[in-house]
């Protein structure tokens, strides 16, 4: 795979990451809640469930590819379409972190696991999304370490970017800032989002 290929997938999955959602709020929820522990556990718990997705989606599409391009490249204009929709999505969006952000009773480290694999593995729009995504870049990943490099891209930087949340929220609150940028988050994840769906179609045509 071309590194700047791979700067492409890297920076998607870090906008992907940053957009505030029902992910964001369940690894909030656990740090505020129970500490800094609870939040890195909830994090990794979740990413895993990033993974598992990620790597379902490459290999049914490196499937696809094979057997039926004429299909591949059906589901890839789909996927651009579905790009550009969460791309306008998220341009509309206001952020409205507000009550996302409420931290319960501490839970226990295995249900703060539970809790960050459940919110990954059950959100069906993961799942899209990678369709999306992934339908230009399974061409770049003709061999098993250009497979491993994308399923393991928006594992790690899932990973790192909760991890990251549960490590500063847990020296201060910075919940005001979060707020705060998320809808300016939402925004610049719209854009690239677009201009990704925009890029997919003039590859395909």
């Amino acid at each position: 795979m071309a590194f700047s290929t791979w700067l492409g997938l890297l920076a998607i999955c870090c906008l992907g990451a940053m957009s505030p959602g029902p992910s964001l709020a369940m690894v909030l929820k656990h740090t505020l809640s129970g500490g800094r522990l609870h939040g890195v556990v909830c994090a990794w718990a979740h990413s895993i469930g990033i993974g598992v997705y990620a790597l379902v989606t490459i290999l049914g599409l490196a499937v696809v590819l094979e057997k039926s391009p004429i299909v591949f490249n059906g589901i890839a204009i789909l996927g651009a379409l579905y790009l550009a929709w969460m791309g306008f999505q998220a341009l509309n969006s206001k952020g409205g972190m507000e009550q996302k952000l409420q931290a319960g009773v501490p839970a226990s480290l295995l249900e703060a696991a539970r809790d960050g694999l459940a919110i990954s593995l059950f959100n069906p729009k993961i799942l899209l999304f990678f369709l999306a995504l992934f339908s230009q870049f399974v061409l770049a990943a003709e061999t098993m370490a250009g497979q491993t490099v994308i399923v393991l891209t928006p594992l790690v930087v899932d990973g790192l970017w909760y991890t990251l949340i549960a490590v500063v929220l847990s020296h201060g609150p910075i919940l005001n800032r979060l707020r705060n940028k998320a809808a300016l988050i939402d925004k610049l994840s719209g854009v690239v989002l677009i201009l990704l769906a925009v890029r997919v179609l003039i590859n395909l045509f």
